[in-house]
């Protein structure tokens, strides 16, 4: 594979004006909160369950502490207060602080305001102690269980049903899966709270809680011991409670996590302020957690078309790069997603995949990169639409992708069945097998139609990120540069959730991912 296209002075200009495009995003961010981050703080000091009429405690507490003006100093500084009041546990702390008029609770003298505060930090760096051991916990049975060689085949299952699930999960692992993929249920993204327990129903897919997350993980890790060869697992860090989800994926040890800093923008009306406070801190919990992020690029080319507007996923993929180095994220954490999704009808569209494939991987060297299949203009011609999915195939090997999703020959018929899963697993693996090494044999020409286009699409995400920098990240998006897709600033769900922080604002887990403590 060529590893011009473009020069390293070009692509260190573009990660440039993305850490500029950056910049006033997070002073935004350090300036507010959210209501799902102050959740996922009470979630990590062990806050859980559900009250008498099914509200998750932490929404009780953190929504009583909004309506009565307080939220802004943080859950932490509340949850400390609590304690001083002689809580015994986390839910006694909630008990107390829901029954308590907090408009009595004045101002400690400056001492015991100290002294609270080193507390409730004691007891945080306890509880980031105790992560990091259930995280080590996932990385032992890795290292005892290697994976397979990328790009790691990727697969959904989504019954709605997360024991149902597990079968399926089980049988794809069998049959060769790398990933398992839970698919959440439809519109989750858009609830304010995050279910409590096992689920055994859902449309379109299976509720992301934390019970659901620890009984796949259970059992992948049971099927990890049976093949000698370790299965990942990912769901999805999106939405309005973006950051609670990261934290019970971290909890529960998941591999991966949908985790974009756009998406729940453009696709699920969500609003943008709302949105990347909440990215800022689901990143920093997943990058302590050793998460992979996979960022949803390839929905811009399902909503627009993949043609004309490949240089915005490669322009996104700048920007999300930045948001989540600022976040603490690695390299090898990056999963940016890209797709397989130029009309078949068009024609050399193996040419223009290969070429967008390897810019991307040109531009990213370091990080596994996401590939997603055709979807688009999928066909209820089985044998055609298995065709168009082994041409995914010999592009992700060709172009050394890290994680494939695998296209399914019914994807425009059913929710593929699992002899659907199994054909595709079996042309996938025979791909990978039979072309591996590929690159290092065929040189493209720099002159030629590969290169060419591969020179022109970085051209135009340059010039769209010069843009974005010129007239900011919230200009852009309202002229629906991505995806085709228009969002305001002020507008979308979950606005009403944001708090400007108080001047004495605490967040104990946030000094610590972010070295300030």
């Amino acid at each position: 594979m060529s590893g011009l296209f473009v020069t390293d002075d070009q692509i260190a200009h573009a990660r440039k004006l993305a850490r500029e495009i950056t910049d006033p995003i997070f002073d935004l961010i350090a300036k507010n909160t959210t209501v799902s981050v102050e959740r996922t703080v009470l979630r990590w000091f062990g806050v859980d369950g559900v009250g008498n009429l099914g509200a998750p405690l932490v929404n009780l507490m953190v929504d009583r502490l909004q309506a009565a003006g307080v939220l802004n100093k943080g859950a932490a500084y509340w949850y400390g207060r609590a304690l001083r009041m002689g809580a015994s546990s986390p839910l006694d702390a909630v008990e107390r602080l829901t029954a308590a008029p907090l408009s009595t609770l004045g101002p400690l003298p400056p001492e015991d305001e100290a002294k609270l505060r080193d507390e409730v930090r004691a007891e945080a760096r306890a509880m980031v102690q105790e992560l990091k051991d259930r995280v080590a916990r996932r990385d032992d049975l890795k290292r005892e269980f290697p994976m397979a060689q990328a790009p790691h085949k990727y697969l959904i299952v989504a019954t709605g049903n997360i024991f149902d699930d597990v079968d399926q999960a089980r049988a794809a692992a069998q049959a060769g899966a790398d990933v398992i993929a839970v698919i959440r249920s439809t519109a989750q993204s858009l609830l304010d709270y995050v279910p409590h327990g096992a689920t055994t129903e859902g449309y379109g897919g299976t509720y992301a809680t934390q019970e659901n997350f620890r009984i796949m993980r259970e059992a992948l890790d049971d099927e990890s011991r049976r093949l000698k060869r370790y299965v990942q697992l990912t769901n999805y860090s999106s939405g309005l409670c973006m950051s609670e989800i990261a934290f019970c994926a971290a909890w529960e040890r998941l591999d991966m996590l949908l985790n974009d800093a756009m998406y729940g923008i453009l696709f699920r009306d969500i609003n943008m302020r709302r949105t990347f406070i909440d990215q800022y801190f689901s990143r920093r919990i997943c990058a302590m957690a050793g998460i992979i992020i996979n960022t949803g690029e390839d929905n811009y080319i399902t909503t627009a078309d993949a043609y004309d507007a490949a240089h915005t996923v490669i322009a996104s993929q700048f920007i999300n790069e930045c948001f989540a180095h600022r976040a603490g994220l690695k390299d090898w954490q990056l999963g940016l997603g890209h797709s397989y999704e130029i009309d078949p009808y068009k024609p050399e569209t193996l040419l223009l995949e290969l070429s967008q494939a390897m810019l991307v991987r040109r531009c990213f060297p370091d990080a596994p990169l996401k590939y997603m299949p055709p979807t688009k203009h999928k066909e209820t011609d089985i044998f055609f639409s298995h065709a168009y999915d082994v041409m995914a195939d010999l592009v992700a090997i060709w172009t050394r992708q890290g994680i494939q999703l695998l296209g399914m020959m019914t994807e425009a018929m059913h929710t593929p069945l699992l002899a659907d899963r199994y054909v595709a697993l079996k042309s996938a693996s025979y791909l990978h097998r039979a072309a591996r090494g590929i690159d290092e044999e065929f040189v493209v020409r720099e002159d030629g139609k590969i290169a060419n286009r591969a020179r022109f699409v970085f051209g135009k995400a340059l010039e769209l990120l010069e843009e974005c920098h010129k007239d900011g990240m919230v200009a852009a998006i309202g002229r629906g540069r991505f995806g085709d897709v228009k969002r305001e600033e002020t507008g979308g769900k979950g606005l009403d959730g944001v708090v400007e922080k108080a001047p004495d604002y605490f967040n104990p887990f946030l000094e610590l991912m972010e070295g300030r403590a």
